[in-house]
């Protein structure tokens, strides 16, 4: 297995453990992966609990925060709201449902500049007033190698305040549309998408126009990557929605038991060449409209040493 180091594959992460976990009606309008039935809360916070551990197990640090407030029903959710990036740099980000802005954290954050070295951070969360919303790694998916925000076009992602992202932090952007067979648009980016070191997985028949679907496909392979394309009830059983990160054995691939049992056999093999797979089982939480990699945020930060 590839124990190199990639910029691609944190090794610490943060997770939230949520107490009253409830499918989100605020963002019922416009997630075609949410359930309309409700969630078992208890469940919940057990999926959370044995994802985090299994996670330990295999090396990565993971900073596990409690939510037990009511308010919040999509905090399991964390990549929307913050994201961390290699110099000491870190986002907050600004969301368009109003219940999900409670969800930032300011003991996260101080964790972050405790335990890492944070250099700055850009709070974008102002734009809300304005109407104008990026949820973070949820909206791009990042490649954080080759400096492309890939980002699928919706009220979830303003295409001026993707322009500012990008340009505070060094991404060229790369949006295009997307939408299923029955032209219901891709709600967040990295439901249908996600870039690991040596491969990225894609659902690039749901890209809209075909000669952006072509760009998009011809980026990722010159950046090294080996494009495995994925169908649409692969990704609806959330096989994009995974998150490369570095274990103490080598690089792993974190998803979800839905998504793992949904990939055939040459996918797998393909991604095994680079990444382990690491199957979560969290039904529960997939109820809400995401699955493992929305749970995970990333730490791309230096840490400090630990006493």
């Amino acid at each position: 297995m590839h124990r190199a180091i990639s910029v691609q594959a944190p090794g610490s992460v943060v997770m939230i453990r949520p107490h009253h976990f409830a499918v989100n009606a605020q963002t019922a309008a416009d997630n075609a992966f949410q359930a309309d039935r409700p969630a078992d809360a208890a469940a919940a916070h057990a999926e959370i609990s044995v994802a985090a551990e299994l996670l330990r197990a295999r090396g990565v640090r993971v900073h596990l925060f409690e939510d037990e407030t009511r308010d919040t029903p999509d905090s399991v959710f964390p990549n929307n709201w913050f994201s961390t990036h290699a110099g000491g740099h870190v986002a907050i980000y600004p969301m368009k449902p109003e219940n999900r802005r409670a969800e930032r954290r300011r003991d996260v954050i101080e964790m972050l500049k405790r335990d890492y070295r944070v250099q700055d951070i850009i709070d974008y969360s102002g734009l809300e007033a304005d109407g104008l919303f990026l949820e973070g790694t949820g909206a791009m998916v990042l490649d954080h190698i080759d400096r492309v925000a890939y980002a699928v076009e919706s009220h979830r992602t303003s295409p001026i305040a993707l322009e500012r992202f990008c340009t505070h932090f060094n991404y060229e952007p790369m949006a295009f549309a997307a939408a299923d067979a029955g032209g219901v648009p891709v709600y967040h980016t990295n439901v249908l998408m996600c870039v690991g070191t040596g491969f990225a997985l894609i659902g690039s028949d749901m890209i809209c126009d075909p000669a952006r679907r072509a760009e998009v496909t011809q980026r990722l392979e010159l950046a090294g990557r080996d494009v495995i394309a994925l169908n649409e009830a692969q990704i609806a059983a959330f096989a994009g929605n995974a998150i490369e990160l570095q274990g103490a054995m080598g690089r792993l691939l974190a998803l979800s038991t839905t998504a793992l049992d949904a990939l055939d056999d040459d996918q797998k093999a393909r991604i095994e060449q680079t990444a382990a797979l690491v199957p979560l089982d969290i039904p529960t939480i997939e109820m809400a409209g995401g699955s493992v990699r929305c749970t995970i945020a990333g730490i791309h930060l230096s840490p400090r040493p630990q006493s």
